[in-house]
């Protein structure tokens, strides 16, 4: 999804006066949100309680600062209970089951792989040496984390590098909508780069517009427009964040089933789910299914799916 579209998702020429924007900085990139409130607003107070809410997950889930609380599990000596925070826990919770739907699809197990490829905070290119010491087959992450939801702590029963990098952003797009929620706002988009959710509609009834991405390396444009009200939306694709390697392009996105970068049809999976985090998720299990797999999965987890090919052809709903 273009970021950019949260700032176009009303015609400025039909905008009502209390049209409000909010943006800042997060997880490297920006958070933003759209919202017309029915009643005055602290507006200072909810861009804080924007702020700190999407900064407390980069700071519980992120792999590029050293004492995140995913860093200290990942640190953490197999078989020792560790204790996390509940933001975490609630990520963890939702990774494992999606993992399991997806019978290992979406697996954050593969935080290695992301790293000797050189997508991780410890290599900013293709590591030879780590690619080489990558296991021959892993265990997937859903069969060796055990969480007690009543501690709040979770075990590692193997050794394993854990990567939230395709569920954490949405999480944080729900963090967003929490936070909006809890002060009363009924109409509102929020987002971080393409990862958004919709609540209420504008003004005159129509629904928030955002722009569906056209996956072409280098280029930033729409290829078409999707309407969204009560719903969250998220993508991936492998044509954003790539190495060339021999005149080959490399994906970020790791297939667990091999613990190598992904190398399939697909350029980009769009998915419409009621959280975010559930929409981060599903398009990263979806893209690493390909097409014809993808789309049965999708009909089996209940979520709506946009593939586009590397040929530039559509499939899924209309």
């Amino acid at each position: 999804m273009l970021p950019m579209s949260i700032e176009q998702a009303c015609n400025p020429a039909r905008a009502q006066p209390s049209r409000r924007t909010l943006s800042g900085p997060t997880m490297g990139t920006r958070y933003s949100c759209v919202y017309f409130p029915r009643r005055d607003i602290d507006e200072t107070r909810l861009d804080r309680a924007l702020f700190e809410a999407v900064d407390q997950v980069d700071r519980q889930m992120s792999t590029w600062k050293a004492h995140s609380d995913l860093n200290r599990l990942n640190a953490a000596d197999v078989g020792t209970w560790v204790s996390i925070p509940h933001e975490l826990e609630l990520v963890l919770a939702s990774a494992i089951e999606i993992g399991r739907q997806s019978k290992g699809l979406f697996d954050i197990g593969v935080g290695d792989a992301v790293n000797a490829w050189g997508f991780g905070a410890a290599a900013m290119a293709p590591d030879d040496d780590l690619i080489a010491a990558l296991p021959k087959s892993r265990p997937a992450a859903h069969d060796v984390l055990d969480l007690d939801r009543l501690q709040h702590r979770v075990l590692k029963r193997a050794a394993i590098r854990l990567d939230l990098s395709g569920i954490a952003k949405g999480f944080g797009v729900d963090e967003l909508a929490r936070v909006m929620n809890a002060f009363g706002i009924t109409d509102w988009l929020v987002g971080i780069d393409g990862e958004m959710r919709a609540r209420g509609a504008k003004p005159d009834g129509s629904p928030w517009a955002v722009a569906h991405e056209r996956p072409t390396p280098g280029v930033r444009e729409p290829m078409g427009v999707l309407e969204l009200t009560d719903i969250a939306i998220a993508t991936s694709g492998t044509y954003r964040h790539f190495h060339d390697v021999e005149g080959r392009r490399v994906s970020h996105t790791m297939d667990p089933r091999s613990g190598m970068p992904l190398d399939n049809r697909t350029a980009s999976v769009t998915v419409l789910a009621p959280t975010c985090m559930a929409a981060d998720a599903w398009a990263t299990a979806l893209l690493v299914a390909g097409l014809a797999p993808g789309l049965e999965l999708a009909r089996r987890a209940g979520v709506q799916a946009i593939f586009v090919l590397q040929d530039g052809t559509i499939h899924g709903f209309q």
